[in-house]
């Protein structure tokens, strides 16, 4: 994993985001490692962090744009590529964190913080297949 955050690159993300990062992944970030923890490759980091693919930071990938067609409400995050356009978002609207999925253009609640995605990631019973079989019909 990549050493710690900056306090100031944090901040920076918060700038370009416009909210606070959730308590918990700022503590993350800050004191564990800029990411690359999590499932898989772990998440995405603030500047200076863990790449997830072609992906340098959350605050890059936001402020390019989540979703070009505008259906991503402001504040949810893009932290966690799992592939094949599903990925895992954090709403920086409420310190708890709340977890979010987009799929091909469709995002919708999880119903689970930040916490209990790290937790049920690294235990594996968070997976591609239970992510897609809590899609609402369309």
């Amino acid at each position: 994993m990549p050493p710690p955050a900056t306090p100031e690159a944090v901040a920076e993300a918060e700038e370009v985001i416009g909210f606070l990062l959730p308590p918990l992944l700022r503590r993350l970030y800050i004191e564990v490692a800029n990411g690359g923890f999590g499932p898989g490759e772990g998440i995405l980091g603030v500047r200076g962090g863990a790449f997830q693919g072609n992906f340098a930071d959350i605050a890059e990938l936001y402020q390019d744009g989540p979703d070009p067609s505008g259906h991503i409400p402001v504040g949810l995050v893009l932290i966690y590529d799992w592939g094949c356009t599903l990925w895992s978002l954090v709403d920086f609207r409420d310190p708890t964190g709340p977890m979010w999925c987009n799929h091909q253009g469709e995002h919708w609640p999880q119903g689970i913080t930040l916490a209990e995605w790290l937790t049920s990631t690294l235990a594996g019973t968070l997976t591609v297949d239970t992510l897609l079989e809590s899609q609402p019909a369309s």
